[in-house]
């Protein structure tokens, strides 16, 4: 008896995950199951103080211009935003095994993500009239504000010849 291409698919992708979740970390697969109620707006992570904050005045001179309390505010805004262009990889060259770990994980990450996206009909229209699409742009607003505060710090560390 021939297997649905759907069912087969599915079962590669729980099998997938099954394997990454031993070695990978299970956020992004919860953040891919729980879109639907993203879409719906019934399910927002907060946006981070700093960020809110940050997204406000972005250019706004620091309260304390010393290098120390330069490089700490740059260092809160890298936990937040993550790695910035200029740090170099901790990873150089990853081996083939974790290449493939995180090709597999990736994929069915996102094959996951594509099936609860699914589960929402007018998905477009539901995020714009449950308010899920103007958060979701807020929230890149404030990201995008982060990492322009970080660029104007690290600009201000070279003006003052900081170490």
């Amino acid at each position: 008896m021939n297997t649905p291409r759907p069912t087969l698919a599915l079962a590669l992708t729980i099998t997938l995950l099954l394997g990454a979740c031993a070695q990978v970390d299970t956020k992004p697969v919860t953040d891919a199951a729980i879109t639907p109620l993203n879409d719906l707006n019934l399910v927002q992570a907060p946006i981070p103080p700093l960020l809110v904050a940050v997204a406000a005045r972005p250019y706004a001179p620091p309260i304390d211009a010393s290098c120390t309390a330069l490089a700490a505010e740059i260092k809160a805004l890298d936990e937040l935003l993550g790695a910035d262009l200029d740090t170099p990889p901790t990873a150089a060259n990853p081996s083939l095994i974790e290449r493939g770990v995180t090709l597999a994980t990736n994929e069915a990450i996102g094959s996951v993500r594509s099936a609860a996206e699914g589960v929402v009909p007018y998905r477009k229209w539901v995020r714009k009239l449950s308010g899920a699409e103007r958060y979701s742009k807020d929230v890149a607003a404030a990201i995008a504000a982060g990492t322009v505060r970080r660029a104007y710090l690290k600009g201000q560390l070279v003006a003052r010849s900081c170490v």
